[in-house]
């Protein structure tokens, strides 16, 4: 079972807390529903309607989702740049919504969640996923079949009462976080260049390897924790210098855990 992290596990309590609460009082709720007719007087439903949900089931698989999806990825991204991407694909989910279907109003967190499926995929995307359990496909793959899924819905070919559209947008602003964000940390862009330039050229510093040695692999989710079995493998066998930027990055995110 993967080990739930500080933001996804903060979101997950936070939109089960809504849905108790909007099942209480469901007319206060409407206020925070996200309507493009009346974006310019409540311009905060873009953000809220990401914690509202249209029923158990809704919320159940959303939060489900991000429960073995989003640890992982914020492991690998870190906090600030997690939430980017978190809420990113959520606007981006309510824009395209508004764009195909501007009478329509939507609630739920799916945008946001396909644009941290989306990450996963970008990390590894030949991880084995089991849809329902049972049925065994490449992370990649599930992403092509997902975005299949809500093209054919978006033109009415598929379910209805779904908001096809705003699941592509989830997937377009999850892929522009990436696009803009690459791999390297958040936190690293926003400090002056001059900070950042031994973090640039792969020169480990000293101490690097025996910090990197200490790492606790076993409090790792799987997927992380088989990355860095092979770079520390690698650090073995090539030494501090003879791993990459990004590797060393990487191992840098779970020191002192």
């Amino acid at each position: 079972m993967p080990r739930l992290t500080r933001w996804t596990g903060l979101i997950i309590v936070a939109n089960i807390a809504v849905y108790f609460w909007s099942s209480q009082f469901p007319q206060q709720a409407e206020a925070f529903v996200f309507k493009p007719a009346f974006l310019l007087l409540r311009p905060w439903t873009t953000i809220t309607y990401m914690f509202l949900h249209a029923g158990f089931s809704h919320i159940f698989f959303n939060m489900l989702v991000l429960y073995f999806f989003g640890p992982q990825v914020e492991d690998r991204l870190g906090g600030g740049r997690f939430l980017t991407l978190y809420f990113v694909s959520g606007l981006f989910g309510a824009a395209t919504s508004m764009l195909f279907n501007p009478l329509t109003g939507i609630v739920g967190a799916s945008a946001a969640v396909f644009g941290v499926e989306l990450a996963f995929a970008y990390f590894w995307p030949r991880a084995q996923l089991l849809i329902w359990g049972i049925v065994p496909v490449e992370a990649r793959t599930l992403i092509i079949i997902m975005t299949i899924i809500s093209v054919l819905g978006g033109v009415g070919l598929g379910f209805q009462n779904v908001a096809h559209f705003a699941h592509l947008g989830g997937f377009l602003g999850g892929w522009l976080v990436l696009r803009v964000f690459g791999v390297r940390r958040f936190e690293d862009r926003l400090r002056p260049r001059d900070l950042r330039a031994d973090a640039g050229t792969g020169r480990p510093k000293p101490g690097d390897a025996e910090r990197w040695k200490k790492i606790p692999l076993e409090r790792l989710h799987p997927v992380n924790r088989e990355e860095a079995e092979r770079v520390l493998a690698k650090l073995d066998a090539r030494g501090p210098s003879g791993l990459t930027a990004e590797e060393q990055a990487f191992l840098d995110r779970f020191t002192g855990m």
